[in-house]
């Protein structure tokens, strides 16, 4: 047997007994004893790292200290260089505000990817007061469930040139009133679906062999029909309500949805609400445009005596709600490879919907009739309390209790 068999042979039946200094000095003593050259071939017959070996030999070099405890441990319990996290508590918290308001993200899925580069994060941290580097932004990033976006092409409609302009004033606002104890939602309809025996994406566990039989072609049933799926979600109790319709999505049944919410959870939750913020889509049901829209929440600001801010975002920029990536991707998830075979499938495979964060989902049937095609006159619109407010007053307002 050669001589590094032989290293190889005598540290595989010490190294069970020795911590992690008493290795690192056995190959220092090894490769001593080989002069020119030890450090490689020792590294290569034990595995040691060739600067642990350097500094073994450096150890051994210098004079062993005179009362040594050869009985101590080489490190206490716990000790250690501690995390980011620990010494500065308030980092995490400043590296999601940095992020979060040009987050953008996949509103199928909970991945979230930030807009900013490391290298400027980190600065802009350092200028907070915060100690960190670029790549100790990134462990931190990839922790919180994001990763840097690359360099591709996606369609996303067009752009507007205060487009980031408008995702800071929300999230201004979102903290203002946050901080100010007032409920704060996003809303939205998640996609139609149909219902029945049809094929839903995904994949779940089933005994091999037997798959979910559905049907061949996705035609609409003409009496189980479509489900229109409406959501509330409630950014500081990360909770959440869907209304599942059975009709039209409309600007009615959308207020409907919050109405319903604001009943069944947001009124225990903030019993001294004076002001509730809603942030919604450009279009859709709840569009920045449509008149109903706005009429529908002056009745609503009637009735619960509350003061309703609302906050668009930009055109084209919709998947980026918190409610798509909070919510509904959960969601999604859940039901995956399931078919959505009733109304009442539905409504139970949304309301157990649950994360490891702890979001709560409340769901419920909406069998109510909702007209198409409602006309606002101007007189009914001449009624409505509404403040628009100086920065783009058309995707930001205020709309008063009329008392």
């Amino acid at each position: 047997m050669d001589a590094d068999a032989l290293i190889t042979a005598r540290y595989k039946a010490l190294e069970g007994f020795c911590d992690e200094r008493q290795r690192r000095l056995f190959a220092a003593a090894e490769a001593k004893v080989l002069g020119h050259g030890g450090v490689k071939r020792v590294a290569e017959a034990t595995g040691v790292a060739r600067g642990s070996i350097l500094a073994g030999i450096k150890e051994l070099n210098s004079a062993p200290p005179v009362d040594v405890d050869r009985t101590r441990r080489v490190r206490r319990a716990g000790a250690g260089r501690k995390k980011l996290v620990d010494i500065d508590p308030l980092l995490v918290g400043d590296l999601e505000r940095l992020v979060e308001p040009v987050t953008r993200g996949d509103p199928q899925s909970p991945l979230r990817w930030t807009c900013k580069s490391l290298m400027q994060l980190a600065r802009e941290l350092g200028e907070q007061g915060h100690k960190i580097s670029h790549v100790s932004v990134g462990v931190l990033l990839k922790d919180l469930g994001y990763s840097l976006q690359g360099n591709r092409k996606t369609l996303e409609g067009g752009g507007h040139p205060d487009r980031n302009a408008q995702f800071e004033y929300i999230n201004h606002k979102t903290d203002a009133a946050l901080s100010s104890g007032q409920p704060v939602i996003s809303v939205d309809t998640k996609k139609k679906e149909l219902v029945g025996h049809y094929k839903n994406n995904g994949k779940e566990w089933r005994p091999q062999g037997e798959p979910e039989l559905v049907e061949v072609y996705d035609f609409v049933n003409q009496e189980l029909g479509r489900a229109n799926p409406y959501g509330v979600y409630d950014l500081a109790s990360n909770s959440g309500w869907v209304s599942v319709g059975t009709d039209h999505d409309t600007s009615s049944f959308a207020v409907e949805t919050i109405r319903r919410w604001w009943f069944a959870m947001g009124q225990a939750t903030y019993p001294g609400a004076k002001e509730l913020m809603i942030m919604a889509d450009g279009g859709g049901s709840n569009g920045s445009r449509v008149r109903l829209w706005k009429l529908e929440l002056q009745r609503l600001s009637d009735e619960l005596d509350l003061t309703i801010r609302v906050s668009h975002f930009p055109p084209g920029t919709s998947k980026w709600n918190k409610i798509e990536h909070r919510m509904f991707s959960f969601i999604t998830l859940n039901w995956r490879g399931q078919p959505l075979v009733s109304h009442e499938v539905i409504v139970n495979l949304i309301a157990a919907t649950t994360t490891s964060k702890g979001l709560k989902i409340r769901a419920q049937i909406d069998s109510g009739q909702y007209q198409t095609g409602r006309k606002v006159t101007d007189a009914e619109f001449a009624t409505i309390q509404i403040a628009r407010d100086d920065f783009h007053g058309e995707w930001n307002y205020v709309i008063l209790p009329r008392t």
